[in-house]
């Protein structure tokens, strides 16, 4: 892919979010834009990050290991996918937000594992509001049960939740998705757990990333809308 077509598409990126932004009194900057990098090659992720990126996404453990040394400019990195706990110990000094906690065991991993290294991690739990049987992450009612849990847990701080919508041609169709987990987000608030803070919503991606905004994200992932199609 030409850099050229990656800083075309980043000015419509920014472009859409600033108009989708507006229509809830925010602005550009109220919004983390997350470049989701999988399978994109290193030199594209440099020049991303040349033209502005400063978040970058990735969904395996293996990729995150394979880039991370080289890539310029020190992003900040989000593991944004489904984390095996088995492989939690190759990332926990290299990740600065994991967007996908959702059972206890990946939670006493990480416990175990940032006592090691006397560090905090900062997550998202993962919510499946859709239900959808193909999609990791809890179903809304069980995530107030799961916090509490949570809060047991001395080395994990819990930042926000995450959600996947279902895909949809029209993306009015899942805007039910990123209401609910608003709604979430906003009786987790009131109810003032300890290292719970609600300060992101991680939902939106490329085909629906606007909605999610007008829905109250703070936090999009952005792939395809960046780096264009790819081959999985």
């Amino acid at each position: 892919m030409k850099i050229i077509n990656i800083k075309a598409n980043l000015e419509e990126v920014y472009k859409n979010i600033e108009e989708a932004a507006s229509k809830t009194g925010r602005s550009l900057e109220d919004i983390t834009l997350i470049a989701v990098t999988k399978t994109v090659d290193v030199d594209v992720m440099n020049e991303a990050i040349k033209l502005g990126i400063n978040n970058v996404g990735e969904s395996r453990v293996q990729e995150i290991i394979r880039k991370y040394d080289l890539i310029k400019d020190s992003p900040v990195w989000h593991m944004i996918g489904h984390l095996q706990t088995n492989k939690v110990k190759y990332i926990i000094d290299k990740i600065d937000l994991i967007h996908s906690l959702d059972r206890l065991s990946l939670a006493n991993e990480l416990q175990k594992r940032a006592e090691q290294y006397n560090i905090f991690v900062n997550a998202l739990i993962q919510v499946n509001i859709a239900e959808e049987e193909t999609k990791y992450g809890l179903y809304g009612d069980a995530v107030i049960p799961f916090v509490e849990e949570i809060i047991k847990y001395t080395k994990i701080k819990i930042k926000g939740l995450m959600t996947i919508a279902p895909y949809a041609e029209n993306p009015e169709k899942v805007r039910y998705v990123f209401r609910q987990l608003k709604e979430l987000s906003e009786e987790l608030k009131k109810r003032g757990y300890p290292n719970v803070e609600m300060k992101y919503l991680s939902m939106g991606m490329t085909n629906d990333y606007k909605i999610a905004i007008e829905e109250g994200s703070n936090m999009v992932r952005i792939g395809t809308g960046i780096f264009g199609e790819r081959n999985y």
